[in-house]
């Protein structure tokens, strides 16, 4: 029996590359859901065109839109097994999203990062800052929680019964590594699985900022040293 798989999608000002992400997840998918986060272009009418389920989140930040997200999933009456969350820029590859969930269905994992591996990313697809940071986080949850993460990678699936379990509450750039941590602390099953990572399509709205690229880190340490110290 086939799993039920959900993807989220949060999107702000994607309308030049959501057509391509939606077009190239694997059929055998349930729904796609594109969560607009607040955008101004054309992101909700391409969506909807590729067939995506949209939903409007006007609070700007992208833990919101996943939580927007999560809110609609637990409002069907048919819940999904897996969630997949993938970012709208077109950075990742949406067909590996068969790699990413098949340690679920095949070996019961429960969470899978998709890592971000320097053999496979295109050159400029990560900026210094956010190579620094994803190395400065991993090196921490290793210290402090003995954790095998490599990255903070926003291609991830993870058993939807063990998303509700972690509580996410996180509304702006510490989505990710909350995840991870609380995973950690409850001791969750995971691996990591290499992925692809291209130059995104427009402009990044963290790393291409100087204001992003700070908040982020700030967040992402924020809610390492939180943990650390429970």
């Amino acid at each position: 029996m086939n799993p039920n798989i959900s993807v989220i999608i949060p999107a702000y000002n994607e309308e030049g590359s959501i057509y391509k992400v939606i077009g190239d997840i694997p059929k055998h998918v349930n729904e796609v859901i594109v969560v607009s986060n607040n955008s101004t272009d054309a992101t909700e009418t391409v969506a909807k065109e590729a067939g995506a389920t949209v939903l409007q989140e006007e609070r700007r930040g992208y833990g919101y839109a996943c939580l927007k997200g999560m809110e609609y999933v637990a409002s069907k009456s048919e819940k999904p097994d897996i969630i997949v969350f993938l970012d709208g820029d077109y950075s990742d590859y949406p067909e590996q999203l068969t790699e990413i969930v098949k340690p679920i269905i095949e070996e019961d994992m429960d969470m899978v990062i998709g890592a971000r591996v320097k053999s496979l990313r295109e050159a400029g697809s990560m900026t210094g800052p956010q190579k620094f940071g994803n190395w400065l986080a991993t090196s921490l949850m290793r210290i402090f929680f003995r954790s095998r993460f490599t990255d903070l990678g926003p291609f991830r699936a993870i058993k939807y019964d063990k998303l509700l379990s972690l509580n996410m509450e996180d509304k702006t750039y510490g989505w990710t590594v909350e995840m991870q941590l609380k995973a950690l602390k409850k001791k969750f099953s995971y691996v990591e699985v290499p992925v692809k990572y291209r130059n995104r399509i427009g402009v990044s709205k963290v790393s291409g900022t100087v204001k992003g690229a700070i908040f982020a880190g700030v967040k992402i340490l924020g809610w390492i040293f939180k943990y650390s110290v429970k």
